[in-house]
């Protein structure tokens, strides 16, 4: 591998607290060193003056449609994307087809992304065979196979029942749990945030109770047995509150959000625009500001894209027939500086919500620089602002309502494990 010297940046890694202008040496895909490295003998140099040097950016919820929905995209073009915005590890919901029940799917999911070399990728495992919440996975064969955690993706469970037993079976092998709360019922049909926006388009929605009211449920559970669970997506400002008040009494949990929700609401909707069909919905103003100040205090951990590529049919319905979902690699970085131009964070909060913050949520020594660390790094103009053209984009999944709008950070270099994957020059 090479011996890379990058130089001139200012360098931020939150888990040691740094931010300052500093060197960044790197041999045999580690950090050699941080600071001034003048004695180092490098055979590429990285001139980074003017750009910011952070830990490679992980994200916890990407589809990459990959076994089974190829026609939406596939694990080739999507770690593409990722790389170009400064992602180093993607985790990625058990939903495919076939279900990742088995540990055949894990072993196929790896040898393929493997094989495109340019990404970590770590799959979850199922909860429940088939994601149908009745009978439990093998989840040590999962975790065996290389399963980081479990979730049941956005399918119910039967009843409480097994739903406590899954998650006592996966804390029995140290597994992490990850679920997207909602109440199915109170969900039903719909198809938008159930406020006076639905009412007005005469669109069936979906209420803010349905995601709080499951979360409260499983926060008892959790209460109960003491286990890790991981809540992805959250998209309302009850589930901050009940969010808050879990980690007030000790329970081990977490959360991240997806970044459009922390630009989009529900009066966006007004031209029925299927880019804008998500699941979870987009919220009230109000929801999106709970959210915003949750990601700055730290109660969200990660920053997440949610990624979900459509092939172009699938918005090409009338809104409520067309699937949810947004292509979200490639504007992950710049949604996020975005919050930072807005006041909302640092740029040292925003890089430890996207690298520390979510490494910590799945205990691995990842999104740091520290010496002996795996050398995955980003390196990002903050100031370079580019319109969004989807056109261009690495993704096959054009699907996203930013299109057009102008966003700032523009990724220069992607490194995973010492090794360039990325260059824009």
């Amino acid at each position: 591998m090479s011996r890379i010297l990058i130089h001139g940046g200012r360098l931020i890694d939150p888990a040691q607290s740094i931010d300052a202008t500093l060197d960044l040496a790197i041999a045999e895909g580690h950090v050699v060193a941080v600071g001034n490295a003048a004695d180092f003998q490098a055979d590429q140099h990285i001139d980074a003056r003017g750009l910011v040097v952070c830990p490679g950016f992980i994200d916890l919820c990407a589809r990459l449609r990959e076994p089974g929905l190829e026609h939406k995209a596939d694990i080739v073009s999507e770690t593409r994307a990722a790389v170009s915005g400064g992602i180093t590890t993607l985790i990625c919901p058990p939903d495919t087809n076939p279900v990742v029940d088995e540990p055949a799917v894990v072993e196929m999911i790896r040898r393929h992304a493997a094989a495109a070399g340019l990404v970590r990728v770590l799959p979850l495992g199922a909860l429940t065979r088939g994601l149908r919440g009745e009978q439990l996975a093998e989840m040590a064969a999962l975790q065996q196979a290389g399963c980081i955690g479990v979730s049941n993706a956005w399918q119910p469970f039967a009843n409480t029942l097994v739903l406590r037993r899954a998650l006592e079976y996966a804390a029995t092998f140290d597994l992490r749990v990850f679920i997207n709360p909602l109440d199915a019922a109170l969900a039903a049909e719909g198809c938008v945030h159930d406020g006076r926006v639905a009412t007005r388009l005469g669109l069936p929605g979906i209420p803010a109770a349905a995601e709080s009211a499951a979360l409260a449920h499983i926060l008892e559970v959790i209460r109960e047995l003491g286990v890790r669970v991981h809540f992805n997506t959250l998209s309302c400002a009850r589930s901050v509150t009940l969010l808050r008040q879990a980690r007030v009494d000790g329970l081990q949990v977490s959360a991240d959000v997806s970044a459009h929700q922390l630009h989009l609401d529900e009066q966006q909707l007004g031209r029925f625009d299927s880019l804008l069909h998500l699941r979870p919905p987009v919220r009230t103003v109000t929801d999106r500001d709970a959210l915003r100040q949750a990601l700055a205090d730290g109660v969200i951990h990660a920053l997440c894209s949610d990624h979900q590529p459509h092939e172009p049919d699938a918005k090409a319905d009338s809104f409520a027939a067309t699937e949810p979902g947004i292509s979200t690699l490639e504007t992950l970085l710049g949604l996020g500086l975005t919050l930072v131009n807005e006041g909302v964070l640092s740029l040292a909060e925003l890089v430890a919500r996207l690298s520390y913050g979510p490494a910590q949520v799945l205990g691995l020594p990842l999104g740091q620089l520290t010496p002996g660390s795996s050398a995955d790094v980003c390196v990002f103009a903050p100031d370079q602002s580019a319109p969004v053209d989807l056109g261009h984009w690495h993704s096959r999944g054009r699907n996203s309502p930013f299109g057009g709008w102008t966003l700032p950070g523009q990724v220069q270099y992607t490194l995973l494990a010492g090794r360039v994957v990325f260059s824009r020059l």
